[in-house]
């Protein structure tokens, strides 16, 4: 059978009115998933979300009302579908402890994929000091794990619509042209993946039988590089060099310390991918996981420098 061939999976998005949920259902419709969105009442009521609702369901969305309190409209809904893929914030994480129950109850779920989308939270080193952000993750897959539900894990690390539009400069709406803060020695690479990208990454796992029960994570190339390098892509594109003033891993921690949360998680995240390395240090193989682009090598993707190229 060709993938043309291929019966195509029922898909069920939770959280389509986010900034990822949104590009996940529009891949999945692209594709030819029957595509539904399980939405809570409140988000009618709300001007955004509603106005991405209607222009999903006129591309053919399917709207489920439900929430993820509420185990019977989960369990109707799970019923409905195929797979399910979350798209919470990371502060919501433990909301998806209910989902998990039901879709053990139903029983005929091919696939999970829960709301992580980030850093591989059971390789971070700051853990400790993230404010519960990587440690619910990793709680989540625990329960998944536990519960033996079939699941995918997309690890994309960062979205480019998160500090690269500033060069990795806090506080800063646009690359500055004249001085850049450098974390650390700033040779440690970090990533940065688009989020249509990400969501079309995610959707060509759903139905790929190599995907079940791993990690997969996107390091595509053209997207993994230190501050040093974003510095000199930068650099070349305005025809300028820019004075460098670096910043210790001791400066770095008392800023993080001095800073209120949640202000000072910008600087964390700094100091997990920038220092620790916690997005690169790993060989993905040997992790157990799988990359990404070796799974679609012909998938096209947005490279940093041709995001850059829109900043200029």
């Amino acid at each position: 059978m060709s993938a043309e061939d291929m019966v195509k999976s029922r898909i069920m998005i939770i959280g389509a009115t986010g900034n990822l949920g949104h590009h996940l259902a529009t891949a999945a419709l692209r594709s030819s998933h029957p595509t539904f969105a399980l939405v809570r009442p409140s988000s009618f009521s709300d001007a955004v979300k509603s106005r991405t609702l209607a222009t999903l369901s006129d591309a053919g969305l399917v709207i489920i009302k439900g929430s993820l309190e509420d185990e019977a409209s989960l369990l109707e809904a799970l019923r409905r579908v195929d797979v399910v893929i979350c798209a919470l914030p990371a502060k919501q994480a433990l909301d998806q402890k209910l989902l998990i129950q039901a879709i053990k109850k139903v029983g005929s779920i091919k696939k999970f994929i829960p709301s992580e989308f980030g850093s591989d939270p059971d390789k971070a080193h700051v853990s400790s000091m993230s404010y519960g952000f990587y440690t619910r993750k990793s709680e989540i897959r625990r329960v998944i794990e536990a519960e033996a539900i079939p699941y995918t894990i997309i690890s994309c690390n960062f979205y480019m619509s998160y500090l690269l539009h500033s060069l990795v400069q806090p506080g800063l709406m646009v690359p500055p042209r004249d001085e850049v803060t450098v974390f650390g020695n700033g040779n440690i690479r970090g990533v940065f993946v688009k989020e249509s990208d990400v969501a079309a990454f995610t959707i060509n796992a759903v139905d790929d039988p190599r995907t079940l029960n791993k990690v997969v994570y996107l390091r595509p190339p053209g997207n993994v590089y230190s501050m040093n390098e974003l510095i000199e892509i930068w650099e070349s594109k305005i025809g300028n060099k820019l004075k460098k003033k670096y910043k210790s891993e001791e400066e770095l921690l008392a800023k993080i310390k001095e800073t209120p949360y949640p202000d000072n998680m910008p600087f964390i995240f700094i100091y997990s991918t920038f220092i620790k390395g916690d997005q690169t240090y790993f060989e993905i193989e040997e992790s157990g996981g799988l990359d990404g682009l070796t799974l679609y090598p012909n998938l096209a993707y947005t490279t940093i420098s041709e995001y850059l190229d829109t900043l200029v």
